[in-house]
């Protein structure tokens, strides 16, 4: 089991002993609860004050759901749209779905705000250093490699298109590859708290890897409640809990994900601007937002800029945002105004 695997199991079990806490009766009825996989991750919902009829059928209309997903943004399915944008070599308007238009243009948003940090079309930098599809490198890229691929990448090259109902993207570079790794998560958990509302169903906590998404309260009449992982993959402990109560969480780690190379330790999360892993201490970005897409393209952004720039970015924007940055032995959290009002305790 790889490590990113690991963590989004501990993060469903996490959910799991959350929601079934402070039971006033032991009579109390439980939650309904589908779970799967889906795009290398997992998908769990977890459903109150439903009767099992409701649920019959749902299972496989959420998988179809998600499978509908990956399809529009996979990189790993040559025939996914994404794919099939991606392999498309010219500079004139691509048609594409007004799902895949809301997708990029939320990330073209959100990427300009953290100073292009949050980067779709990074992939040629991740494959670089061995987080891609290939295996990691054998010796760490040199200055010429890494220009090399930098050149290949740019939300500067990527633009949307919405005119007469119809959507495009346009690159003004052929080779300009797209990854929504980063976001679509995000855009799948918002996606099937959708299909639960036109399914009649108000009570409910979804989460698709990493992000999470409540709505109404848990089957013992609480809040749905979400723990933010301490960071470190030597022990499974809580750092921090919260009620996103109509909200969605997700939470960016640099602690899991990794390698060793020349002496030195390598992340997945990568600097567009340098074209090199992040080598800061800010380990954990999570971030509250009134949707999943929204708080899952932030953490990734706020994560690439370190403790000081994203605490800037947050108090301008007005993020609901949580940091935890390592320092020395230990860590150090800071949290913005708008995240205290979701806090319900903080461990040390």
């Amino acid at each position: 089991m790889n490590l990113r695997m690991f963590c989004q199991i501990w993060l469903v079990i996490l959910v799991v002993l959350l929601a079934g806490c402070d039971k006033p009766d032991p009579s109390a009825s439980q939650a309904s609860v589908l779970e799967g996989k889906t795009m290398g991750t997992f998908w769990r919902v977890s459903l109150a004050g439903v009767d099992r009829s409701q649920v019959q059928g749902l299972r496989e209309k959420i998988q179809a759901q998600l499978d509908a997903d990956d399809m529009l943004m996979s990189t790993w399915k040559k025939d996914s749209a994404l794919s099939r944008f991606n392999q498309f070599k010219g500079t004139t308007p691509y048609p594409v779905s007004e799902g895949m238009s809301d997708i990029i243009t939320m990330a073209l948003r959100i990427g300009a705000k953290t100073h292009n940090t949050m980067d779709i079309t990074v992939g040629p930098l991740v494959d670089l250093w061995g987080f891609g599809p290939h295996k990691a490198p054998e010796r760490t890229p040199d200055e010429e490699q890494i220009n090399a691929t930098k050149a290949l990448t740019g939300l500067e090259h990527l633009r949307v298109i919405n005119a007469s109902g119809q959507q495009w993207l346009q690159k003004s570079l052929p080779e300009l590859s797209v990854d929504l790794s980063t976001i679509g998560e995000g855009y799948a958990a918002d996606h099937l708290a959708k299909l639960l509302e036109q399914n009649g169903i108000s009570r409910y906590l979804v989460s698709v890897g990493g992000t999470v998404v409540t709505r109404g309260m848990n089957p013992q009449g609480k809040a749905w409640r979400v723990a933010i992982q301490k960071p470190t993959d030597r022990e499974m402990a809580i750092q921090a809990l919260v009620d996103i109560n109509g909200h969605a969480i997700s939470t960016s780690g640099s602690y899991l994900n990794y390698y060793e190379l020349d002496g030195k330790r390598i992340s997945h999360i990568i600097d567009p601007r340098t074209g090199r892993p992040i080598t800061h201490n800010l380990v954990s970005v999570s971030v509250i937002g009134t949707t999943a897409m929204e708080a899952d393209g932030w953490d990734t952004g706020l994560m690439v800029l370190g403790t000081e720039k994203a605490k800037q970015v947050a108090e301008k924007e007005g993020l609901a945002v949580y940091l935890i940055t390592k320092e020395g032995n230990g860590f150090s959290t800071w949290m913005s105004p708008q995240f205290k009002t979701f806090l319900l305790e903080e461990y040390q």
